[in-house]
């Protein structure tokens, strides 16, 4: 892979080995700096609804969109990661930033997907304090657990990205841009991205509609809605750490 085609904070992943990684450890509470800088994640299927009351759900502007949330009304600006690099208490953290150092990425055969650490993170050090193998090699409790969560959320990706094909396909992706003054008169324009067109959804017809409600798309589609209310919430923010 490529620095351009590495994933949002990923610089250099590596297949978890004990070989590679046998004498290292995952730091205690390393925090969530890596991602102070970023205004938007991926969300996957199962966490949209949760994520709704923090963030605006929009989907990305590309020619498979995929459902994000927005974290900063400013390139480089992450509203919900604390000066002390920890999240905002009682905010809901994106599965994308939970999941990191780990990750999932294809071989070289691309037959299969492969657990992976990113060997640049802060998080991996040196040592046994909370090692990633045991003495005879195998994983230890951390990282069947890391496992298990990548499996899950490479899952819910495919959900989420299965979904956003469905409203593609069925044209009720628009492009929007969100303007917002803040209360300092400052005025921020958001562009790049798509959101659902709400009368054009209320008109599926009702054969799609059912077939939606089947699969639970339903509920991803009204927790996008249910998330435009959550800009007046960065406005907020925005004034809070401005001050």
């Amino acid at each position: 892979m490529t620095d351009a085609s590495l994933p949002l904070f990923y610089k250099s992943p590596r297949v978890l080995t004990p070989g590679e990684h046998g004498e290292r450890s995952l730091a205690r509470d390393p925090g969530y700096a890596f991602a102070a800088t970023t205004n938007a994640v991926p969300l996957v299927a199962e966490e949209m609804s949760m994520a709704a009351r923090h963030f605006p759900i929009v989907f990305s502007h590309e020619a498979t969109p995929h459902p994000v949330a927005i974290l900063g009304l400013r390139g480089q600006q992450n509203l919900f990661v604390e000066p002390d690099g920890q999240w905002s208490t009682d905010v809901y953290v994106p599965a994308y930033i939970r999941r990191y150092p780990f990750i999932f990425l294809e071989n070289e055969a691309r037959a299969e997907l492969t657990l992976c650490i990113d060997e640049a993170s802060e998080a991996l050090v040196a040592g046994r304090d909370r090692p990633l193998f045991d003495d005879a090699g195998e994983p230890t409790a951390l990282t069947r657990s890391a496992l298990t969560f990548c499996r899950d959320y490479q899952a819910q990706h495919l959900e989420a990205a299965a979904f956003s094909k469905a409203l593609s396909e069925a044209d009720l992706l628009v492009d929007h841009r969100a303007d917002v003054t803040l209360r300092s008169g400052e005025r921020l324009s958001l562009a790049g991205f798509k959101e659902i067109d709400a009368d054009r959804f209320a008109k599926l017809p009702d054969a799609t509609f059912l077939a939606w409600r089947a699969k639970g798309w339903l509920t991803l589609a009204y927790a996008h809605f249910f998330s435009i209310g959550a800009w007046s919430a960065l406005v907020n923010r925005v004034a809070s750490a401005e001050h």
